[in-house]
């Protein structure tokens, strides 16, 4: 039985549960992951919003004249976009820490 009840309730923030999802790599591609997946990210968001514009005319095209396959493309892409991002998230470079992992602070809020 673990003594934490974070740990137990199977809390996906607690200590150990963060610590076993990050990748930890060399300070080189961490930058390089950083930086290509958020231009990614940014790229496919906006090309999102292009598309839904466009497929929907603005928001003024009524419903019968709004093109489908953009529009489920511009979804696509503006969730494509997220997950990159959340995915690229995972990414530590060694040494790195959280700052909620510093045990060295005080915990009062005041």
């Amino acid at each position: 039985m673990p003594d934490d009840p974070a740990d137990a309730a199977g809390d996906p923030e607690s200590a150990e549960g963060s610590r076993s999802r990050d990748v930890v790599v060399p300070l080189r591609v961490y930058k390089t992951v950083t930086v290509f997946s958020t231009l990614f990210a940014v790229v496919l968001v906006l090309a999102g919003f292009v598309m839904l514009d466009v497929a929907t005319n603005r928001a003024t095209a009524p419903i019968s004249e709004i093109d489908p396959i953009l529009g489920s493309l511009g979804l696509l892409a503006l969730v494509g976009g997220a997950a990159i991002y959340a995915f690229s998230t995972r990414f530590r470079a060694e040494g790195m820490g959280k700052s909620k992992d510093g045990s060295d602070e005080d915990s009062d809020n005041g």
